[in-house]
């Protein structure tokens, strides 16, 4: 285990260094308008190339990287040039941090919550009237575009006298995070809602459910204590990875009701061209879903002893 753990963290690290020199050059092919600010037009070309050269931009390519690298390991992520101009990234980042944090826990919580129970409920009631109505919503949720049905909660659902909902987030009233908080959670519900009844119904159909029932055993007890378990397994290698991704904010929603988080504010900065804060928040999401992935291949292998780590050679 110990040796399968540093292995893929190994090939974690070479991969987010991969991820992070991508981005970087990248970055660097976008156009250096954004590092004037909106008073480009009104500067001398000594004043652009002083300004190229204060941000290292004239330097070649690789000396820009050695330079970056250099700065990233001392937790020097650079400064914003356009959002709030020369105050440290990380900084910025800081203040964003807790929102996104707290609804992307509070999301976690409904759509595991919701999306388990459906998907319990959906294989007991398989080919049944439930069966098909969380059928259709999870179709529903896959098969529109997000932006369509998110648009109609915030607009329909806010003039619902009845619910009296706010239509913009705002962190004195806490009726506010009910819309974004349940909007975060509707794809994490579907989901998990259709992995788990896939791997539910899967596992009944095993041979040693069919074992357990000529044993005498109830359906409460196989469904506890063999399907339940052994459906969980796979999902919990996509559970780090969606965790990550959610508690460090939803880009589209977090824009839709004005939250001040990560999501908003890398929308925020990618119109206003903050190069620096642009590039530290597509960092941040690369490494978040590197790192996922590996500590959903962990999770997977805790959970489920059955899986052998190393093969003849090495191999998974």
């Amino acid at each position: 285990m110990l040796k399968y753990s540093f292995k893929r963290l190994s090939q974690s690290l070479v991969t987010v260094f991969i991820v992070v020199t991508l981005v970087f050059l990248l970055m660097r092919l976008l156009p250096v308008e954004g590092y004037f600010g909106d008073g480009y037009d009104k500067l001398t070309p000594e004043q652009r190339e002083a300004i190229l050269r204060k941000f290292g931009l004239l330097d070649p390519w690789y000396i820009q990287l050695k330079n970056f690298y250099a700065s990233l390991f001392k937790g020097d992520l650079g400064r914003s040039i356009i959002y709030r101009p020369d105050v440290p990234v990380l900084n910025i980042i800081k203040l964003k941090i807790p929102y996104s944090f707290a609804f992307g826990i509070v999301a976690i919580v409904l759509s595991l919550t919701a999306g388990l129970a459906m998907g319990i409920h959906m294989a007991r009631e398989k080919g049944r009237i439930w069966d098909r109505i969380w059928s259709s919503y999870i179709v529903f949720i896959n098969a529109v575009p997000s932006a369509v049905y998110l648009l109609f909660i915030q607009l329909y659902i806010t003039n619902i006298k009845l619910f009296r909902l706010p239509m913009l987030f705002d962190r004195h009233n806490t009726i506010s995070w009910i819309l974004p908080a349940i909007s975060m959670s509707l794809g994490g519900t579907a989901g998990y809602a259709m992995w788990m009844r896939r791997y539910m119904v899967d596992q009944l159909n095993q041979d040693y459910i069919r074992l357990a029932r000529a044993k005498g055993m109830s359906d409460r007890q196989i469904m506890v204590k063999h399907v339940l378990r052994n459906a969980f397994v796979p999902m919990a290698q996509y559970l780090p990875a969606s965790v990550l991704f959610t508690i460090s904010g939803s880009i589209y929603i977090e824009s839709l009701y004005s939250i001040p988080g990560m999501g908003g504010l890398l929308v925020d900065v990618i119109q206003r061209q903050d190069n620096p804060l642009v590039q530290t928040l597509v960092l941040i999401y690369s490494v978040l879903g590197i790192f996922g992935l590996f500590l959903g291949d962990i999770l997977m292998a805790v959970f489920d002893p059955r899986i052998r780590l190393e093969k003849a050679g090495g191999a998974r």
